[in-house]
């Protein structure tokens, strides 16, 4: 595999949509941030770097990256046989996709984690010989014991601690429930890990919990997904180490600063999943909180800030928000701000202008609204509330059709038999496969982009 140096710096943006206009004595402010970054590549020469831009390493210093496979490989995993031997080939295969220069490790998971490679406590790096020594050492996996992921992670987070690198990442599978420790532990080796680096979680299978799978990627900031057939594991984790292997800049923050009097309400990200973020908040500044959005390739993302203002009469005007997207310095130095926007407010007697619903706002509050109607009516078709469900889930198709969100229309199409989905009328479906409604759960919060 070609060593490269990835050479051009990405460039971010800030983009604010919102309909600043309120009626007297409103308080209430909504904007749909858009942060896009750009520019990213592989060729040659390193630019300088300008207005909100991220500098590299120079070149030949290498990729600036570290992972951690973690592979379940408890007693479930041998049933059926094929489990194991899918999981060990998808390993082999994100293995393949490392770049050059990347430190990486494989950890086997199961009610302990044991590093399988390279087995010193520390990283190899990847070349022609690593990965085949690591791809190797993966005949060494076997299924036998419990399943103990707060174990895993912590392991993950020793070993990419050790490593000098600006991207760490992990990516996690399992096939089974957590049961070897107490939900307790799971949550405080999440909150041990969180901020150390991102992880993508995949169940396979059927038989994991899709809330701790889901829960998982959520605290890390990763993506979670099924695959039901274990056939599919390989293409799997060859997309997921692409997509780690594409990122290039980690720890970006959403700073967000609020005159006197004001109050952030909420800060979610909404494209391309729903991820509430308004408990993450560490503060910053007087005013002035940040929220983590994890590490950054060549992508754009969509993010709902809500903002309380105080009350104000007819004619008056005012800064609702300053939303910045900033780097930490090295250090604990000041921090370089990559891009920003305004939210503003405005209050006016023109009643077109104040009942005037953004799109862009509108749009995402609906996704929202349908991630929600998914889990609780499959929430109660598991408790047997049929009548419940089918109204839950009726407004979700309902939804979906909606906003063109075909993908989770094609999903709710295994789980209901759809009448008419303009007005969501449905009826459930009397036998539905654990795979269709686990992928169903599991995808509830994908949400497709507004149209603009």
């Amino acid at each position: 595999m070609a060593n490269f140096t990835k050479s051009h710096t990405p460039h971010f943006s800030v983009d604010v949509y919102q309909n600043a206009y309120l009626p007297e004595g409103a308080r209430e402010v909504n904007a749909i941030v858009t942060v896009t970054s750009t520019g990213g590549g592989t060729t040659g020469g390193v630019p300088l770097p300008g207005p909100g831009t991220v500098p590299h390493a120079a070149p030949g210093a290498g990729p600036d990256a570290a992972v951690v496979v973690m592979v379940d490989c408890s007693g479930s995993m041998d049933y059926p046989p094929t489990k194991m031997r899918n999981a060990r080939e998808a390993t082999a295969a994100a293995i393949d996709t490392l770049r050059d220069g990347v430190r990486f490790a494989v950890v086997a998971g199961t009610h302990k984690a044991v590093e399988v490679f390279p087995g010193n406590g520390a990283l190899a790096v990847a070349d022609a010989t690593t990965r085949w020594q690591a791809k190797d050492a993966l005949r060494a996996l076997s299924a036998n014991g419990g399943t103990a992921i707060g174990t895993w992670l912590r392991l993950a987070d020793r070993l990419l601690a050790s490593a000098d690198v600006t991207i760490r990442h992990g990516i996690l599978l399992t096939d089974g429930r957590n049961e070897h420790e107490k939900p307790e532990e799971l949550r405080a080796a999440l909150d041990a890990c969180a901020g150390h680096f991102t992880c993508d979680a995949r169940g396979v299978g059927t038989d994991w919990e899709v809330k701790e799978v889901t829960g998982i990627a959520s605290a890390l900031l990763g993506t979670a997904d099924i695959v039901s057939d274990p056939g599919g594991l390989a293409a799997d984790f060859t997309r997921m180490m692409e997509n780690a292997m594409g990122k290039e800049v980690a720890d970006v923050a959403l700073r967000l600063w609020t005159p006197q009097g004001s109050r952030i309400r909420f800060v979610k990200q909404v494209a391309p999943a729903m991820e509430d973020l308004t408990d993450r908040r560490t503060e910053a500044g007087p005013r002035t909180g940040d929220y983590p959005t994890g590490s950054w390739g060549d992508e754009s993302r969509d993010y709902h800030v809500c903002v309380e203002v105080p009350a104000a009469e007819v004619g008056r005007e005012m800064l609702a928000a300053r939303v910045s997207l900033v780097l930490p310095a090295p250090g604990g130095g000041t921090p370089q701000t990559l891009g920003q926007g305004l939210v503003r407010a405005v209050w006016t007697d023109d009643m077109v202008a104040t009942t005037a619903i953004n799109p862009q706002v509108a749009h995402y509050t609906g996704q929202a609204e349908l991630a929600q109607a998914i889990q609780t009516g499959l929430e109660l078709r598991k408790a047997g509330d049929e009548a419940g469900a089918t109204a839950k889930l009726g407004r979700a198709v309902q939804l979906a059709a909606a906003s063109g969100n075909a993908d989770t229309a094609k999903l709710l199409s295994k789980v209901v038999d759809v009448v008419d989905a303009a007005t969501g009328t449905v009826r459930l479906k009397t036998r539905v496969a654990e795979a269709d409604e686990m992928t169903l759960e599991t995808r509830s919060t994908k949400t497709v982009r507004v149209t603009r």
